[in-house]
């Protein structure tokens, strides 16, 4: 997988992918949108049909946002460790301006 995604970046080019990568970020939204809009109740059983079409959805537009991060990954030739750590920082950073959201609320 790794050569194909260097192949399709290489071929269209870093700054033309960036420019598509916004168009699968805008796609993405909508379909996070549209399910959280739906105005169905989920919990209906009449409504899980629906609600598998929706999620279909999210996870193709995650697939397509996936493919793209992927492909700026392996062009900058970073490791996934390295953005597993990161990750993991920024987790626990948050986690911690959380707490101190519910501490100034209790204080409140």
């Amino acid at each position: 997988m790794k050569e194909d995604l260097l192949k399709i970046i290489n071929h269209y080019g870093v700054l033309n992918q960036l420019k598509y990568i916004q168009t699968e970020y805008f796609e993405l939204e909508e379909a996070i949108f549209d399910y959280e809009y739906s105005g169905w109740d989920f919990d209906d059983e009449d409504a899980k049909d629906l609600e598998a079409k929706y999620k279909n959805h999210i996870i193709e537009e995650l697939a397509d946002v996936y493919v793209m991060l992927k492909q700026f990954q392996y062009y900058y030739g970073i490791e996934n460790k390295d953005i597993e750590m990161t990750m993991r920082q920024k987790i626990e950073r948050q986690l911690d301006r959380i707490e101190e959201e519910k501490t100034q609320k209790n204080q409140k």
